[in-house]
């Protein structure tokens, strides 16, 4: 970019790579509840979804983005809407319905990802190592991928009759296929993969009816890239994209890629194929522009350039952003400015925020204000418009730092992270039963807690409304018969929110929503500061638990990994070290739970495989620094107090020797979806510590049945020692209401019996 007068400045257009999707109000969330349980009619929720839509594009037009992108919204999950677009929907969930046949289409699709009696939902996992959850794929060589839907197409034409032209947003060919799995009846070997051609049939088709109807460019997300898998498939990239850029009826094409660099290999295939645009995300890892120096830049093809975190809330540095972009100019022909990625995993307008610290409030941005970013970006380079604010990111500011935080980790010593190898059995039996922690939040206890927070309802009767939902949950669990016992969660509001609450160096927002999976949004917390524990936080509930039964009740806290993984977290120093401050403070915790009598304490790592990097050479940097900040935060009970983990969601097979190294005597994991592939890994790797692979599966309201619930378990025990064995959900139970959760349970206590006593030596 030249400065001397009279020089013309190159034009630079502005994007984003997608929006949030459920509306500033959760109005997505309400909508699709209440269509499940029947209070809202499928035009009600078309025209919610609509009004939405709309909104979003008024919103980008606003903050001064140029390119709108479309078809980013989704009823539950964009790779479900691919496959169901592509009519790639596994055999047990009924046909497609007859046209205009709405209601039908709406059962089909929600089935697919919650599940109905008869027809399990598809697996879900992370989206890479993000918290937004994705529904997986199942194929099989009788796959036939054909287009059968217009999504893309109609909501092109609807943002157009309402005077916003937009750029269609699709998941890549090869990124579905890699995410996907081979389904049940799949030979062994057989990969989604050999779809490719077929898939990119399908793809041209649709690519035809989308510049039939006016569009002038696509979007085609290929993340897989940022992937050791991805990386090894560029003779596959190339073949799909000459194939897609060889098209004579197609619009232009952008292949976007985003969470880390894709090497200088995947970039000079995209460089030398047919597609007008290569989309980068130049935040994520550092590497993206040593990859376009490597290439000798793009030449011709449009560097779409993600300069604009879009995965964390602090605000861009302007000035480095636009020297960055400098930089990039002379490596391209033409330029876009754009985020890193999609919005979709930020909050939706800072501007919502009424309590926040003035000191961390000018730090930060959402997706709205990183939208306006992005188009300030823009207006720069091409009109020389100056930067409104030389902003930010996070760290820097002494108010954060908390130099006794930092002494007490300095002092640490190697045994801080060791715990004694002569430890005792944590089961008294096989197969023993238990819950992973929550209890079902009915309306009458969310109504009280909001009420309390608003000042309406009084601490002592407060207290009291929680101490009788306690009373209840430990009184039915007795009488169903499990045998270590939990108190419920009624008082938190989420698994990390309600520590972030209690914990120094933590913000939370009020309506900093972010969509988990589904209908399921959870506000992340902010780490902006050096982190500390001021007093206990949940030894008063536990211990009240513990008192109003003769049977063992596990504490439950949360992890220092998933503590950072479901946060928005300082950047001003390395994630590692974060993570020993949380451990430090979990540690104190932890040593009070013990002292309080509690034998059991649970600490959940839901994420530790989530935030695992997406390419091998740098994960064992990760886990050496994940598994120490949970032995920290747990080391220092005696012998016989027993630590217990859980993970959620996620494809363990990578991390079984982080599983092992984290040193929990039980860990509890997602299995149900998954068929008990983890237990298979395990069990080849003669794992000896006690394992809880969850036997059904909470986010569907399906109630298993004992039988299905017996045939989990005996697959399970057929690769663990049944001394090993824990019996548990996959997950926790809030989601739920008590009538499922109260049968799943019985069942899973009644298959566990049924197992128990067929053991050799059972009488």
């Amino acid at each position: 970019m030249s400065d001397t007068p009279g020089a013309s400045r190159p034009s630079v257009r502005s994007t984003v790579h997608g929006y949030p999707r459920i509306g500033p109000h959760r109005e997505l969330k309400r909508a699709s509840e209440s269509y499940w349980k029947g209070g809202t009619t499928a035009d009600e929720l078309d025209g919610v979804a609509a009004d939405l839509r709309r909104g979003v594009y008024a919103q980008l037009r606003e903050a001064g983005v140029d390119d709108i992108p479309s078809n980013t919204f989704s009823y539950y999950d964009h790779v479900l809407d691919t496959a169901v677009l592509f009519d790639l929907v596994p055999s047990r969930f009924t046909s497609p319905a007859a046209a205009g046949d709405r209601d039908e289409e709406l059962r089909r699709y929600f089935a697919l990802a919650r599940g109905e009696q008869g027809a399990p939902p598809l697996e879900m996992t992370k989206w890479f190592d993000t918290n937004y959850h994705y529904l997986v794929p199942e194929l099989s060589p009788s796959t036939r991928p054909r287009l059968v839907g217009d999504k893309p197409v109609a909501e092109f034409r609807e943002a157009s009759e309402a005077g916003f032209r937009t750029r269609p947003v699709l998941v890549g060919p090869l990124t579905f296929l890699l995410l996907a799995k081979a389904a049940d009846d799949a030979p062994e070997g057989w990969s989604p993969v050999e779809l490719l051609d077929q898939l990119l049939d399908a793809y041209a088709q649709l690519l035809a009816d989308l510049a039939a109807a006016g569009a002038t460019e696509v979007q085609l997300d290929e993340p897989i890239l940022a992937t050791d898998e991805g990386r090894a498939a560029v003779g596959l990239l190339e073949r799909s994209y000459q194939r897609l850029g060889a098209l004579t009826e197609r619009p232009s094409l952008l292949v976007s890629t985003y969470f880390g660099s894709i090497g200088a290999a995947a970039l000079r295939v995209l460089k030398d194929s047919p597609v007008e645009a290569v989309g980068l995300d130049l935040v994520t890892g550092g590497e993206g522009i040593d990859d376009l120096v490597k290439v000798s830049g793009l030449g011709g093809t449009r560097l779409v350039a993600g300069v604009v975190d879009g995965r964390n809330v602090w605000r861009t540095d302007i000035p480095a952003a636009v020297a960055t972009l400098g930089t990039l100019l002379a490596l391209t022909d033409e330029l876009t400015v754009s985020t890193s990625c999609s919005l979709l995993h930020v909050p939706i307008d800072l501007d919502a925020e009424t309590s926040l610290a003035p000191e961390l409030r000018e730090a930060l941005a959402f997706a709205k204000q990183k939208a306006e970013e992005t188009a300030l970006l823009g207006r720069v380079l091409s009109e020389g418009a100056e930067a409104e604010y030389a902003g930010g990111g996070a760290g820097g500011n002494p108010a954060f730092t908390d130099a006794r935080v930092r002494a007490r980790l300095d002092a640490l010593g190697p045994d801080a992270y060791e715990r004694p190898q002569d430890r005792g059995t944590p089961a008294d039996t096989p197969l023993t039963t238990t819950t992973i922690g929550s209890f079902p939040q009915t309306g009458e206890l969310r109504r009280a807690r909001a009420a309390h927070r608003r000042g309406e309802l009084a601490e002592d009767a407060y207290k009291q409304i929680l101490r009788e939902e306690i009373d209840r949950v430990i009184a039915l669990q007795e009488e169903i018969g499990l045998d270590v016992l939990v108190h419920g969660e009624p008082e938190r509001n989420d698994m990390v929110q309600y520590f972030a609450e209690q914990l120094e160096g933590y913000a939370t927002t009020e309506n900093g929503w972010v969509q988990s999976y589904g209908s399921r949004c959870v506000r992340p917390p902010i780490l902006f500061g050096d982190v500390s524990r001021p007093e206990p936080m949940t030894v008063e509930w536990i211990t009240y638990a513990q008192s109003r039964t003769d049977k063992p009740v596990k504490g439950m806290l949360t992890g220092p990994v998933t503590m950072l993984a479901w946060s928005f977290v300082r950047t001003d120093q390395p994630l590692g070290e974060t993570a020993r401050q949380v451990g430090l403070a979990l540690r104190d915790e932890v040593a009070d739970l013990e002292r309080a009598g509690i034998r059991h304490i649970q600490v959940d790592e839901a994420a530790l495989r989530e935030l695992l990097p997406l390419r091998e050479e740098q994960r064992g940097a990760y886990l050496d620094w994940a598994v120490n900040s949970f032995r920290l935060a747990t080391s220092g009970v005696s012998p016989s107090t027993t630590i217990h983990t859980h993970m959620c969601y996620s494809e363990f097979g990578l991390i079984v020797g982080g599983i092992e190294a984290l040193d929990a005597d039980v860990t509890s994991v997602e299995a149900a979806r998954s068929r008990m592939e983890l237990v298979e890994d395990l069990g080849r790797r003669g794992y000896k510590r006690g394992i809880g692979p969850g036997v059904y599966d909470i986010h569907s309201p399906r109630v298993p049945s004992v039988e299905e619930i017996e045939g989990s378990l005996r697959l399970a025990a057929a690769h663990i020692d049944a001394g090993n064995l824990w019996v548990n959900p996959d997950c926790g139970l809030k989601t739920r209401g008590y009538a499922e959760a109260e049968q799943a349970l019985r069942n899973m206590v009644e298959a566990a019996r049924r197992v128990r006593a067929d053991l050799p030596g059972a009488r």
